[in-house]
């Protein structure tokens, strides 16, 4: 299956006009089963399951920092239980946004295996070379035994997995022991997004992807083919700026046709979506329960 922006808004118009003229369709639609943002889903090929809808602790994160922790720690662990008891089981952090203790506050009280962490380390120009030092320091900020995935963060070159290629091994040992469960990769070019469809070292990817064609690696157009490929070669695929980095956050038909897109896509396995406060979350649960499943 390939899409292309242009095919993407044809075949909505078109869907539009057939139930228009056929009230049997319109029938058929009314009572098409919807999209449910908790419903639990497998990550590619790994054996993690978790929600379709993961929570972003990175809003404007940098230097260890976010909204989520600009809000102050105990408000920042009330948010997090909030959306966990709403149904949320994914939790996406990074070493940058400085958000490990306050998950590890607000989860402690919920059993473990009830919920996947995500966290990523930026690697580039670290004199550091020594994977576990990283994620040793991560386990004693999340106070967990283990960690569902650990990323490379912020892929900029097509050559990453020979650049990093200690950081990957050291992770791949890491896996191997049970310390993380699965390794990956989130890109912000489109030869880093390429490199990571081919690259057989990756089980989960974050594409910065929206029909939009917003904060992307390149256009829609250049970068949906190569989501296609990471689906399709099995790895567990998490949307990243699927509201554009905010750009269309006030764009209700904008947020619409991308949550649709992806979501009916089928090749998404998980839709990351920043949350500094309820509503955030509010707003997409009943966007997502709108949409008919296909």
């Amino acid at each position: 299956m390939k899409y292309t922006r242009r095919h993407f808004i044809g075949t909505t118009a078109a869907g539009v006009g057939l139930m228009l003229s056929n009230p049997l369709a319109n029938a058929e639609v009314t009572a098409a089963k919807k999209y449910d943002p908790y419903e639990i889903v497998n990550l590619g090929k790994t054996s993690i399951r978790t929600s379709r809808l993961a929570m972003g602790t990175g809003i404007r994160g940098g230097r260890q920092q976010s909204n989520l922790t600009r809000m102050g720690f105990e408000a920042g662990v009330q948010l997090v239980r909030q959306i966990y008891q709403k149904g949320v089981r994914m939790f996406d952090s990074a070493d940058s946004y400085g958000t490990h203790a306050i998950l590890s506050e607000a989860l402690k009280i919920y059993p473990r295996k009830d919920y996947a962490i995500f966290t990523k380390f930026w690697f580039a120009g670290e004199k550091e070379r020594n994977v576990d030092v990283f994620v040793n320091r991560f386990l004693k900020e999340l106070q967990m035994d283990y960690i569902d995935c650990v990323s490379l963060h912020c892929a900029m070159t097509g050559t990453w997995n020979t650049e990093q290629s200690d950081f990957m091994e050291g992770l791949d040992r890491l896996k191997q022991k049970g310390v993380i469960r699965a390794h990956g990769i989130s890109c912000h070019s489109l030869d880093a997004l390429q490199t990571a469809a081919k690259e057989p070292w990756v089980d989960i990817c974050y594409p910065r992807i929206n029909p939009s064609g917003e904060r992307m690696d390149d256009t829609f157009d250049k970068v949906w083919p190569v989501v296609l490929q990471l689906h399709q070669s099995g790895k567990g695929v998490v949307a990243m700026k699927v509201y554009g980095e905010g750009t269309f956050a006030d764009n209700s038909e904008q947020k619409n046709n991308s949550l649709k897109f992806l979501l009916q896509s089928g090749a998404i396995d998980v839709l990351d979506i920043g949350m500094d406060k309820m509503s955030d979350l509010n707003d997409t649960e009943e966007r997502i329960k709108q949409i008919d499943q296909v």
